[in-house]
């Protein structure tokens, strides 16, 4: 036995009548579309159901699997602690996914629970599919900061115990989309939320997985998406497999994205093996990237490369533009693995001789020293871009209409505390959003006053 079907379904406290108090009836099609998924599956009587949900305990680079034989948990946070959901769950599930997944090489496992109780991404779905009560078991994970070939991965991981334990299982992903559609919703809007959940939904109808995995990392930052990575996993289910796919219902009266998916497996195809073709492309992409590097980006990446194998500190290349030589600037390094920071470090003037020292030494500490990451791995190497900023003479403004964020960064001053942004920054396509970044590095306070000064930039890409 394996993987009987797969859903998509979001988890709106305002969806159950009890909290909802008449606003559910705004979102009539998703419940009308849940209760679809929850027929079907009743319909299939699986052993076991395998919930992804979002909001379960999560780590930046660790997959949760929920341990024990039980949990219960309930709405009491969404002013309905009377909703209460118990669930059996399957533990021998567990420990053999966590097996799996340690020989896949996936940091997975059921050690690491910081809370027990059921999370409302998974309350909301069961208390959909148990009717009266829950008929089979649960498996309960969470996602994680990890790429998308891991969760899929993962969700590789999830069919194979499956097959192994001969289990019939039913995967849902618990997840909404953009939390951007309009202004009067949780988050405001963005231009991005539409486009994220277009993009995303009709990857749902279509089954296209790889599309799915592929999307630009800005755009679902942008969107403040929260179900991504439970997808990515629910299509590692599906590994190899074609798969029957329909969009049941999308909505977003309250600004959040909704919506429902089912996925029936029908039969074998080796083509769809997504985490295998989302590498091939990568790599395409950095060579066709690695190509096109100029002086400067080659030596912050070489000079990484070296740190992070070795220990060692590359001597400067015989061969170097004699700006890079002569000239001194303020400098910032970049690194990134698929569109998301895997580390910055930089100088606001000059610490070194020139701007080739410069890049040596942020380049390192970009890679070694970054407070918010953890020192870059060998194995992350090849997935790494690279971006060098080397900044101009710094000005005194009196005004933020003297700002511009895509043409100036901003630097903000107030007695020690100082805090830098750069210009033209994913997702800070305000003045007011850059200013109030940069204070926040800074530790000043959003409505303190403060000495602005500004610069412009040379972007190394």
């Amino acid at each position: 036995m394996s993987i009987l079907m797969a859903a998509i379904v979001p988890h709106p406290p305002i969806i159950l009548p009890i909290i909802g108090q008449g606003q559910e009836y705004e979102i009539r099609a998703t419940t009308a579309a849940y209760r679809e998924i929850a027929r079907r599956v009743r319909q299939l009587a699986p052993d076991t159901i395998v919930v992804l949900s979002s909001h379960a305990t999560s780590y930046a680079d660790y997959f949760h699997i929920s341990p024990g034989k039980k949990a219960r948990g309930d709405m009491k946070r969404f002013g309905a602690e009377q909703l209460q959901v118990n669930v059996n769950y399957d533990e021998e599930f567990s420990l053999a996914l966590e097996k799996n997944a340690k020989r896949a090489g996936l940091p997975a496992g059921t050690k690491g629970e910081r809370e027990k109780a059921l999370d409302h991404g998974t309350i909301i779905p069961l208390t959909f599919l148990a009717e009266r009560e829950l008929p089979c078991e649960v498996v309960r994970i969470g996602i994680s900061a990890l790429s998308a070939v891991e969760h899929y991965r993962l969700g590789k991981c999830i069919k194979k115990t499956a097959e192994e334990l001969n289990r019939s299982v039913v995967v849902v992903a618990s997840g909404d989309l953009s939390h951007k559609l309009l202004e009067t919703g949780p988050y405001g809007y963005h231009a991005s939320g539409p486009a994220f959940d277009r993009q995303a939904t009709e990857a749902f109808a279509e089954g296209d997985f790889l599309r799915l995995m592929t999307l630009d990392a800005a755009l679902c930052e942008e969107a403040a998406e929260c179900g991504l990575g439970t997808f990515w996993i629910l299509a590692g289910t599906l590994d190899r497999m074609n798969v029957k796919s329909e969009l049941l219902s999308y909505e977003g009266p309250f600004g959040v994205g909704y919506a429902v998916a089912a996925f029936t497996p029908a039969g074998a195809n080796e083509s769809r093996a997504f985490d295998v073709l989302v590498q091939r492309a990568e790599r395409e992409r950095l060579i066709e990237i690695r190509a096109k590097e100029d002086a400067l980006v080659r030596l912050a990446r070489e000079t990484v490369e070296a740190f992070v194998r070795t220990g060692d500190v590359l001597p400067l290349p015989a061969e170097l533009p004699e700006e890079m030589r002569s000239v001194r600037a303020g400098v910032f390094v970049s690194l990134k693995i698929g569109g998301k920071l895997r580390g910055c470090i930089g100088t606001i003037s000059a610490a070194t001789e020139n701007i080739a020292q410069e890049i040596v030494k942020n380049a390192i500490a970009a890679c070694s020293e970054d407070p918010r990451f953890e020192p870059v791995r060998a194995e992350e190497l090849e997935r790494i871009t690279y971006s060098v900023d080397v900044l101009g003479p710094t000005e005194r403004i009196e005004s933020m209409d003297q700002l511009d964020a895509k043409r100036y960064g901003v630097i903000v001053v107030s007695g020690y505390r100082k805090g830098l942004l750069l210009p033209n920054l994913e997702g800070v396509d305000t003045v007011d959003e850059q200013v109030k970044i940069a204070k926040r590095k800074a530790g000043i306070p959003e409505s303190e006053r403060c000495r602005m000064e500004r610069f412009e930039v040379v972007r190394h890409t």
